[in-house]
């Protein structure tokens, strides 16, 4: 099965001849920092291609990368093949050895300083780190914060005795208005019949964490009557869900009430898992957002958007309500697709990606597909679609890896992100081209999310 579809992409793709033509880097002159990087592009298969006089490998599909090394100052690369000819120009800048680096700047207050969140969805981060598995809370405009003291660009953030959290400098501004500690004046259960639903009642807006272990755990900060000002409360998996997946949360506040909302445990239809299940498919990039340019010049926007169409028809003819984020080639914000999905309360989100590598990467090793999760909820989803993936297509397993996609950073569903394959990469790209490629793959995604629900122990 699997060399029949490698010699159909083949059969079909070598009977196009390429000009050769240079994707990456994007200008003839350009700038790159890095000791290495690579030159991606297109050129005829029947002929030699070489890169400074190296000959270079073109993959039947008349795609090839080659990674190049980069010296400081001006590289100059001369591309041939037959008798075209192109001459490329990188510079490679000079590291600023002035000795005026600065060392981190890290100061605790004297006193208690005082402001308010003034974007929303604003991280708080356990570390003052931009980025990275270090998000505790994504707080809403208007937030309360009390400031213990900072370093470089964030604000230190008092969570009670001896604990802290950070927060941009940028997303704050101070206030003079004192922030108290707050007191728990009651709680309430609530089973809707499709979530469950616990209401802490406060003085007013606290910080809040909720965890994913053996248990789910919520963290109310800066409570005045609990140990360490730190009221802990544990929801055991098992008992909550009767030993099923967790498969969604979300914890907000409606005015001065905290409310921790769970979904409860799905019942599967018998001959079709996926009956009335709300699935998000998000086609990634999109309008003026291309994505990664692949070795023969397709864009991945416009390729994710095949992709995802595909797949919105394979899980509708297994009963599956489908949202698509997007059915054409417009630019729709990071936030705003994780907003529709929520909006329509989707139980899963899946967002198809074509990959791309950074400079000081090598396009030829790295091939394959990924899959990203950030709650450890996705991650059971991720592993039965890469089953099903590595089952059905010609594909490898290039990882199951946690990551701080701004899509996937969403408790409310089941959030993955699918790197079909590398568009960098000659393979990869004339696999991700191939239509009985892009069905088979939308069959394993399918048949992966059918797995998922069906065996929910």
């Amino acid at each position: 099965m699997k060399k029949l579809l490698l010699l159909s992409v083949l059969g079909i793709l070598c009977n196009q001849v390429y000009a050769l033509d240079i994707v990456y880097p994007k200008s003839d002159t350009a700038v790159i920092n890095s000791p290495k990087s690579f030159f991606i592009g297109s050129a005829d298969y029947t002929k030699p291609l070489y890169i400074n006089g190296k000959e270079t490998d073109v993959h039947p599909s008349g795609g090839f990368a080659q990674q190049i090394d980069l010296e400081y100052g001006k590289n100059t690369f001369e591309i041939t093949s037959g008798e075209d000819k192109l001459i490329y120009t990188i510079i490679r800048p000079k590291p600023n050895n002035n000795g005026n680096s600065k060392p981190p700047i890290s100061v605790t207050y004297k006193e208690i300083k005082y402001g308010e969140v003034t974007k929303d969805n604003t991280p708080l981060r356990s570390t003052p780190v931009d980025g990275g598995i270090n998000r505790m809370a994504h707080l809403p405009e208007g937030f309360p914060l009390r400031l213990c003291g900072e370093s470089n660009n964030f604000y230190k953030i008092d969570l009670g005795t001896d604990h802290f959290g950070w927060v941009a400098k940028s997303a704050i501004k101070q206030k003079q208005e004192k922030v108290n500690y707050v007191q728990i004046l009651g709680t309430e259960f609530e089973n809707d019949g499709k979530y469950y639903k616990y209401t802490f009642h406060l003085t007013g807006k606290t910080p809040w964490e909720i965890t994913e272990n053996n248990d789910l755990e919520l963290k109310l900060y800066n409570i005045t009557d609990a140990n360490n000002n730190i009221y802990q409360t544990q929801y055991s998996k098992d008992r909550l869900l009767a030993g099923k997946k967790l498969i969604g949360y979300n914890g907000y506040y409606s005015g001065n009430d905290f409310i921790l909302k769970v979904r409860q445990p799905i019942k599967p239809h018998k001959r079709k898992p996926l009956k009335g299940i709300k699935i998000a498919i998000d086609a990634g990039h999109g309008g003026s957002e291309l994505g990664a340019i692949g070795c023969l010049g397709d864009k991945e926007k416009d390729i994710n958007l095949l992709y995802a169409k595909a797949l919105e028809q394979e899980l509708r003819s297994k009963g599956a309500d489908v949202l698509m984020i997007r059915t054409e080639d417009v630019y729709v914000g990071l936030q705003d697709r994780v907003e529709l999905a929520n909006k329509e309360d989707s139980v899963i989100f899946i967002s198809l990606h074509g990959n791309a590598l950074q400079d000081n990467s090598d396009p030829v090793t790295n091939y394959g597909s990924e899959i990203y999760y950030y709650y450890p909820q996705a991650r059971p989803l991720a592993s039965y679609i890469m089953y099903h993936l590595l089952e059905k297509t010609d594909t490898v397993n290039h990882g199951i890896k946690q990551a701080s996609f701004a899509v996937i950073r969403n408790t409310n569903a089941v959030s993955i992100l699918i790197e079909v394959g590398y568009l960098i990469n000659p393979s990869d790209n004339a696999k991700i081209l191939d239509d009985t490629f892009r069905k088979d793959t939308v069959k394993a995604i399918a048949d992966g999310i059918e797995d998922f629900i069906k065996y929910q122990k």
